[in-house]
């Protein structure tokens, strides 16, 4: 799934768009990725002598990875964030890496989604979490 097919899923768009292809896909499970180049903006700041991606930035691109996971192209819902457990950075992502995002679904109640997602570059575990999902009807799609 490339960036064209993702925008239609998700609602995020430029610098909130953390997820630049997926690289397989199911009903319960996703796994996509996410170059990290030197150029993102929010590098200008964090920090500028020792750019270090954002752990928040990570958290984020695994929800949205969970969000392609869960949600259908066109579909005039919007992804929620609900939640985020046992959440750990086991390494630092710099420019120049390669985040790959591991989402699988674990359980689903009455709409709210748990997950067990994990970050890795170069096939180190760089984040793990479990997230909390939901979605919402977006009412100012007029549907």
């Amino acid at each position: 799934m490339n960036i064209d097919e993702i925008m239609k899923i998700l609602p995020h768009r430029f610098p909130m768009l953390l997820v630049d292809r997926v690289l397989e896909k199911d009903e319960n499970h996703v796994v996509a990725m996410k170059n990290i180049t030197a150029n993102e903006i929010f590098f200008a700041g964090h920090f500028p002598n020792y750019p270090i991606y954002p752990g928040v930035l990570i958290i984020e691109g695994l929800a949205q990875t969970a969000g392609i996971m869960l949600l259908k192209p066109n579909q005039n819902v919007i992804p929620l964030f609900l939640g985020i457990d046992e959440a750990r950075f086991k390494s630092e992502v710099r420019p120049g890496d390669t985040i790959i995002y591991e989402v699988e679904l674990k359980e689903s109640k009455l709409g709210i989604f748990k997950v067990g997602a994990i970050a890795k570059v170069q096939e180190k575990i760089v984040a793990i979490a479990t997230l909390l999902v939901g979605v919402k009807k977006d009412e100012k799609s007029g549907d």
